[in-house]
């Protein structure tokens, strides 16, 4: 019953497969992602202000292919944290500051709790196209369901997309650089984890590797 569940879902996913850092769908199509750092606009002073919106907008202005700009918010996970607190409080000799840790324990609970306190995670999303592989509409039957597969090899493809990938993951890196924001591309199981978390919103836990099997159709980690 489990498998027929897996399978049924899997059916629903774009994803095929994640594989040296890059996202394989079905129709073909390719995607690395880049996760980027974040500046506070209003702290900026009117000069660094209008120097950021230059070179914005030279950033745009230098692209000759699509990017999708991705920002999530999730509720800020404080567990680790106060497992940290919870183990300096058991190994502080004084009782007095014992006492201050578990107030300030409280406090921090008690913020988070109350103002539901949001992190914000910024992803920039390179694409390769099915059409730059070459897919057309002839290529996949118009009558059968969707495509539970690429159209072609999939080292043939990672070949083709790298080819056109990581030209521009260097282009946008160089750009992001003059508005003094850091991009990184995401590991194959950063991704993992990116796509888990997506999918499985109501959990917090952190991607295994059974649980990346209701992802795609495998996970390769180079």
């Amino acid at each position: 019953m489990a498998e027929n569940i897996r399978a049924s879902t899997q059916e629903h996913l774009d994803i095929y497969t994640i594989k040296n850092h890059l996202v394989f769908l079905k129709d073909g199509s390719v995607a690395l992602v880049l996760r980027t750092t974040a500046i506070n606009f209003n702290l900026l002073s009117e000069e660094e202000q209008d120097a950021t919106i230059y070179a914005y907008a030279g950033l745009l202005n230098s692209l000759s292919f699509s990017i999708q700009i991705l920002i999530r918010s999730q509720r800020k996970n404080i567990s680790d944290y106060l497992d940290l607190l919870d183990s300096r409080i058991q190994l502080t000799p004084s009782q007095k500051i014992k006492e201050q840790l578990l107030t300030y324990r409280q406090f921090v609970k008690s913020l988070v709790k109350e103002n539901r306190v949001l992190e914000k995670k910024f992803y920039v999303i390179v694409p390769f196209t099915a059409l730059e592989l070459g897919v057309t509409a002839a290529t996949f039957n118009p009558v059968a369901k969707a495509p539970q597969k690429p159209p072609f090899d999939l080292d043939y493809i990672e070949e083709k997309a790298a080819m056109a990938l990581y030209p521009r993951r260097d282009h946008i890196i160089r750009q992001f650089a003059r508005i003094g924001l850091r991009a990184q591309q995401l590991t194959t199981p950063e991704l993992v984890n990116l796509f888990y978390s997506i999918y499985n919103q109501s959990s917090a836990a952190t991607a295994t590797s059974a649980q990346t099997k209701a992802i795609g159709g495998g996970v390769n980690n180079k």
